[in-house]
């Protein structure tokens, strides 16, 4: 198995898809049904099949990421060859910027000297799919990249 297997609650979310996946292998329910009662490894592999399949569709999709700590921000746009990698950092007691008053305050006071904003790009040490799925698995998620262009274009026009 390359990812994770979803879990059941995924599963149960994505039953239309798995049905099509399983017709697809020529199994309809009353043939899945005595699968999982006689040959429950092959049902788990079926099942390690699918999630896979889901992962590679997702993470083949996956334009950006997200992840949010207390002090930080972690904003990533994930292209084919490369990443690339914006970070926040606070410095200023008592903020928790996974509150939303603390997060505004990041918006609203965007130049404050007690914020860093570091960026970089590196190209894949493996497989793209692969990192980002990594990055999920740490805390990161997908988004739809605002943040990280909003960001990235405020760092540029100061640089400039």
């Amino acid at each position: 198995m390359k990812y994770t297997k979803l879990s059941k609650e995924q599963f149960e979310e994505l039953n239309e898809e798995f049905a099509v996946f399983l017709a697809a292998q020529s199994i309809d329910v009353k043939e899945w049904t005595k699968i999982k009662a006689e040959k429950p490894e092959l049902a788990d592999k079926e099942m390690e099949v699918f999630s896979d399949f889901v992962w590679e569709k997702v993470l083949s999709k996956a334009g950006y990421l997200e992840h949010f700590s207390a002090d930080s921000l972690n904003l990533f746009k994930c292209g084919e060859e490369a990443i690339h990698r914006i970070v926040v950092k606070v410095n200023k007691e008592g903020v928790n910027l996974l509150e939303s008053k603390d997060f505004e305050w990041l918006l609203d006071n965007s130049k404050d000297p007690r914020i860093e904003y570091l960026k970089g790009k590196k190209g894949y040490s493996q497989e793209r799919n692969m990192e980002i799925f990594d990055l999920i698995q740490k805390g990161s998620v997908v988004s739809d990249g605002k943040l990280f262009e909003a960001i990235h274009s405020m760092i540029s026009a100061q640089s400039n």
